[in-house]
């Protein structure tokens, strides 16, 4: 089943942000990721707002490959980098739904 990984970022350090972005990247391509939507926040529609947040989406073609990424040695070496840009809420989901 195909995967989608997102994230939601609320970001404190833009200038990080960009460099993480960047770095994450690029680790994405190596792991048959393909990056679907990167968006800035434009408005709540319905629920806590959302001001000040990023989304991206990601798609791999299945859930190990997914963890395969995220698991790696190149994304995770971002570690300190990811956590200076902000709060964070990454969640995967399997396509088609049960």
């Amino acid at each position: 089943m195909t995967a989608f990984f997102v994230s939601r970022i609320k970001v404190s350090d833009p200038a990080k942000m960009k460099e993480y972005a960047q770095a994450a990247g690029a680790t994405v391509g190596a792991h048959a990721g393909k990056l679907v939507l990167r968006g800035d926040f434009a408005k709540t529609l319905i629920g806590e707002s959302a001001d000040n947040h990023i989304t991206a989406i990601v798609e791999f073609p299945d859930l190990a490959t997914l963890d395969v990424w995220f698991n790696s040695p190149e994304y995770q070496s971002l570690n300190a980098l990811r956590v200076s840009v902000g709060e964070m809420q990454f969640v995967a989901y399997e396509v088609p739904a049960a």
